[in-house]
């Protein structure tokens, strides 16, 4: 009874123990390695001793091989126990593009059953040359491409991998190009014609050569193809990417429409030579149009396709750029596009501490923030890096791992710039990485670092003589760039002394306001302009001042009367002289001369005379002040004639002096006794002594004449030179007369009278209402207007 239930027991703890064993066979994995290509029957291994079974468990175990693929490419001999191959196996067919082919097969034991796994390496071999797409590549280069320019070439595909892919590149013996191969590993090998000579398309304008793949088998095997270098005679200057290399970074499964770079470039030509346009280029097999595109005006480079990163890691985008020139140039680049795993946790910026405002005059390397950079994630992905974006007098200073200090890298001006917005970018090194961005504000405290400025280099204020004391007149402009206190202004007057004229007793200034104010009523005729200097300081620390240079320019008033000159110059006294009863009309009585301490218009004097009703036997010259004879005398007419002189000035209102002379009529000339005139006597015969006296008399005047005109233009070189530019009008007065005149550089109307014993020069200066008039001296006339014009022998105009 109990022996059964025991067998029993035993039997299924033996079942147990083999299911166990075959368990722990079936984790385990067989690895074996086999060239491709090698002949049907190539033994690959010894499963039968691998798994730990003898010949005649072979049979028992129904011991079978089960692949993926189609093919079965090794089986089991089952007499022999060992792995052969059974069908061809080509790498290339089998793992197009793998860097290790592997062939995963499974061993599956029937009794008891189990499943032993098995990898196959195939191992390359270099069974494939390489070859180029295109049989003819066509390359344009234009005459002006400088020596050493760089043009990609094709790309040979070998579809061995390893060392049997292809290693290096050949080109055919020329005077023109050169290789410049470039190895980037295990990626890939490219090469790039360099020229070496410059072309010239008038000798030879296409160039063939051959390009040759070689690749690492031994022995190597080689590809060619043709390359038709076509050379164009337009536009001398290539557009040049920034870059030779650009690298982007990306994460698989980016949004459609995700911005990775761009790429720009630059072109030295103007107009349509100058506009660029970007594109891809196309080589070897990987079209980039499938997965990004450019943008052919501003080069953006954005995603368009799916990006897997076990599809592929990296991107390898070759770039070109060409401008709109006839023909167009080109340039090329390379993008690599790396693909990198997502990261979920974005660095967080926060800031610890803070100084602001700044110091506009904080030396470079004051620290203004502590930053503190922190990332939940772990590893690679919680290291960060944080950087400033723009251009600003700031850096970031690394303290110790994501500790940052914020400095001053640059000077400061709060005149130019007041506030700055310090944008700060963390990223982290996860794949791909993820950022964030914080904005700092930084504000710039003011210095006194900019002195008051006036907006005039030179003020020139005009006052009316006679003005009331205290008047205002001038308020002084001032601007500082600075703030606050800093551009609190001040204004004063500067220990300055015009000859003996202290200015603080002439004027004063607001130290507020900057207005000017006079502390006395000037006289043009004592004082013409005086200068003063007036400085503006600011209320910073240390202060700051600018100075400027007051000109004070004062205006002639019409505050002079005429004044009769000698000898009529008495007052209250009566004038008398004495005329022939004899005397024809226009027989000259006497000369009445003034002047006017005034200028300008306010001292051009008229002439006039105050008669009583019906008297018309004298008359005067409106301007030379000369009196004469209307007619000749009659017997009714008195023996003593009352005449009253009246002489105006030409200001605003009209100020005037009056002379009395009593006029005698005489029997006889002898009885004639005047100083002003000698009345010659006429007689009958002309001597010798009257012509000697002729000739002495017109000697002297001669003499006299050439002395007078060098006089005049000695003074006048005289004036011109000594008048400085700021000179204000002034007036000379003559014993025979006034002459006024203003700046040299002006023009000056001069009037001579031509019939008396003097002349008067009127000078019409630019700061008085222009003249149109003229003065004006009729023959026999007595009036004065601006509208009529002067004979030619009693007037003589000029230009000084």
């Amino acid at each position: 009874f109990l022996y059964p239930r025991v067998e029993r027991w035993l039997h299924v703890w033996t079942l147990c123990l083999t299911l166990l064993c075959l368990w722990k066979g079936s984790a385990a994995q067989i690895s074996y390695s086999v060239s491709e290509e090698v002949p049907k029957g190539t033994t690959v291994g010894n499963i039968t001793k691998d798994l730990n079974l003898s010949l005649r468990q072979l049979d028992i175990t129904g011991l079978h091989i089960v692949s993926a693929h189609n093919k079965g490419y090794v089986d089991v001999n089952k007499r022999s126990g060992l792995l052969f191959v059974s069908e061809r196996i080509d790498r290339e067919e089998l793992c197009p593009s793998a860097s290790k082919c592997v062939l995963n097969v499974e061993a599956i034991i029937n009794n008891p059953h189990g499943l032993h796994r098995i990898e196959v390496v195939v191992v390359d071999i270099n069974d494939n040359a390489p070859n180029f797409i295109d049989e003819i590549y066509s390359i344009d280069m234009y005459e002006s491409s400088y020596v050493g320019e760089k043009h990609p070439l094709p790309i040979a595909h070998d579809a061995d991998e390893g060392s049997n892919s292809v290693k290096t590149y050949k080109l055919s013996p020329n005077e023109y190009f050169s290789l410049d191969i470039q190895n980037a590993g295990d990626r890939s090998v490219t090469a790039e014609l360099v020229l070496q000579k410059a072309l010239d398309r008038e000798k030879q304008s296409v160039i063939e050569l051959t390009l040759s793949a070689i690749d690492g088998g031994k022995p190597a095997k080689t590809g060619t193809v043709q390359l038709k270098v076509n050379v164009l005679d337009v536009n001398d200057n290539s557009p040049l990417f920034s870059k030779s290399l650009y690298k982007a970074r990306v994460v698989e499964n980016a949004m459609i429409g995700t911005t990775l770079l761009t790429v720009t470039a630059t072109d030295l030509d103007e107009g349509v030579n100058g506009q660029l346009v970007y594109s891809f280029a196309e080589r070897g097999r990987f079209n980039p149009d499938g997965k990004f595109s450019i943008d052919a005006n501003t080069g953006d480079i954005t995603v368009t396709g799916n990006i897997d990163y076990e599809e592929n890691q990296a991107y390898e985008i070759r770039i070109q750029v060409r401008d709109k020139g006839t023909p167009p140039r080109l340039a090329h680049g390379k993008v690599l596009v790396e693909v990198a795993d997502v990261n979920d946790n974005a660095p967080q910026i926060s800031v610890t501490s803070m100084m602001s405002p700044v110091k506009e005059d904080a030396e470079i390397g004051t620290a203004v923030a502590m930053i503190t950079i922190t990332d939940r994630d772990g590893g690679k992905n919680g290291l960060t890096d944080c950087k400033i974006a723009g251009a600003v007098p700031f850096q970031l200073k690394r303290n110790y791992k994501n500790y940052y200090s914020l400095l001053v890298s640059g000077p400061l001006d709060r005149e130019t710039v007041s506030e700055y917005n310090i944008s700060l970018t963390a990223a982290d090194e996860g794949a791909p990485s993820l950022s964030s961005t914080s904005v700092i504000r930084v504000k710039v405290a003011d210095v006194n670092d900019n002195p008051p400025r006036f907006h005039e280099p030179l003020i020139n204020i005009y006052v009316k003589e006679n003005s009331q004391i205290g008047t205002r007149i001038y308020t002084l402009t001032c601007s500082d760039l600075d703030s606050t206190e800093n551009a609190k202004i001040s204004y004063s007057l500067l220990n300055y002394e015009q000859k003996t004229i202290p200015m603080s007793s002439v004027v004063n200034i607001n130290q507020e306001t900057g207005d000017i104010v006079t502390l006395q009523s000037f006289n043009f005729e004592e004082l013409k302009t005086f200068q003063f200097k007036v400085q503006a300081t600011d209320s910073g620390v240390p202060p700051l001042s600018s100075n400027v240079t007051v000109n004070v320019f004062i205006l002639d008033e019409n505050d002079n009367s005429p004044t009769i000159l000698a000898p009529y110059s008495e007052h209250g006294s009566v004038n008398s002289e004495s005329i022939p009863y004899s005397a024809e009309a226009g027989y000259f009585v006497a000369k009445i001369r003034a002047v006017d301490a005034d200028s300008g218009y306010n001292a051009l004097l008229s002439y006039h005379l105050s008669e009583p009703k019906g008297n018309n036997l004298f008359r005067i010259g409106t301007s030379t002040g000369e009196v004469r004879t209307k007619r000749r005398m009659s017997d009714n007419d008195l023996k003593t004639h009352p005449v009253v002189v009246l002489v105006c000035d030409n200001g605003e209102p009209s100020l005037s002096a009056t002379v009395s002379i009593d006029v005698v009529v005489v029997e006889s000339t002898a009885d004639i006794q005047t100083q002003f005139r000698h009345v010659p006597t006429k007689e009958d015969s002309f001597s010798d002594l009257n012509l000697y006296l002729l000739i002495a008399i017109v000697a002297v005047s001669v003499i006299f004449l050439l002395s007078l005109i060098t006089l005049i233009a000695v003074r006048c070189h005289r004036t011109e030179s000594s008048f400085s530019r700021y000179s204000a009008p002034m007036i000379t007065t003559h014993p025979d007369g006034s002459w006024s005149y203003s700046k040299s550089t002006q023009q000056y109307d001069v009037c001579f009278s031509s019939d008396t014993l003097k002349s008067d020069v009127v000078v019409f200066p630019a700061p008085f209402p222009p003249v149109d008039a003229e003065l004006i001296s009729i023959n026999g006339g007595d009036t004065f207007t601006r509208t009529q014009t002067l004979p030619n022998t009693d007037k003589v105009g000029m230009t000084l």
